[in-house]
């Protein structure tokens, strides 16, 4: 009997370690990501190292080598500006095999595409089921079309562009005081923090603001801006309006002439 008890346990512990190692499988198939392709365009722009560094890039980057033969070609044989951004893409390469969190493989493909280099990344992003990191607006419509992941650094700028830039206006609830003591702050949508400036008198309103700068920080983004009074605006259109009047009285003579010629007309 005992015996029988004993296999049926190790039967048990047999079928349980089973289970366990092909859903572990399972999950690590699942987290794998294809690897994704750099083009020459990223790396002449140099933003991918901020993005990168940040470490937002969870998979490979695969950097092929026909991309730095281009980049090497360019170095030596296009004009001088040219020549100088495709010394930076090189200097982007090295750095970015320097940075001890990113994963970056030289793809040892031939080192001159002759189809082009857009048409080779797209053969291997379908091939290795990978993505393309690129800004070439071109490359990224035909990816699109042919069903290749693109991410592109562009598209990533303007997601985290401030949503008001300075010189806009908007009207915008102040809701506490300041860190001065003339400082009123409010809230956006998002939830952005908007600081305006000699506003302390207006806590509780409803206001016009105008922008003025924006503060980037590693615990989020921050706006600065300042009240606009409407009474300025209706004082000037006043004057202006004054002003006009008075011309027409001032200048009786001119406005008789005027009329005269009209009628002769």
């Amino acid at each position: 009997m005992e015996i029988v008890i004993l296999a049926i346990l190790v039967l048990i512990v047999a079928e349980s370690t089973y289970l366990v190692a092909v859903n572990t499988k399972k999950l690590s198939h699942k987290k794998e990501s294809g690897p994704i392709f750099v083009d020459t365009s990223v790396l002449i722009d140099g933003r991918v190292l901020s993005v990168a560094g940040s470490g937002f890039i969870g998979g490979k980057l695969s950097i092929p080598r026909s991309v730095i033969g281009e980049l090497q070609f360019l170095a030596d044989n296009a004009d001088n500006e040219k020549r100088s951004r495709a010394r930076h893409g090189l200097d982007v390469v090295t750095e970015l095999q320097g940075m001890p969190d990113v994963n970056v493989e030289i793809f040892r493909d031939s080192p001159r595409a002759e189809e082009g280099v857009d048409n080779r990344l797209l053969s291997l992003a379908r091939k290795h089921q990978g993505s393309i990191l690129t800004i070439d607006y071109n490359l990224n419509k035909v990816a699109k079309v042919e069903g290749v992941k693109i991410l592109n650094v562009n598209d990533l700028a303007m997601g985290l562009r401030m949503a008001y830039l300075p010189g806009e206006r908007m009207s915008l609830a102040l809701t506490q005081k300041g860190q001065d003591n003339h400082q009123a702050v409010g809230h956006l949508s998002d939830g952005t923090m908007v600081v305006v400036e000699h506003a302390s008198g207006k806590i509780g309103q409803t206001v016009e603001i105008e922008f003025i700068r924006s503060l980037q920080t590693a615990a989020g983004k921050m706006m600065f801006a300042k009240l606009i009074e409407k009474n300025n605006y209706n004082t000037q259109s006043k004057r202006t309006n004054g002003n006009q009047k008075r011309q027409s009285y001032d200048n009786p003579k001119k406005n008789q002439s005027r009329t005269n010629n009209n009628r002769n007309k």
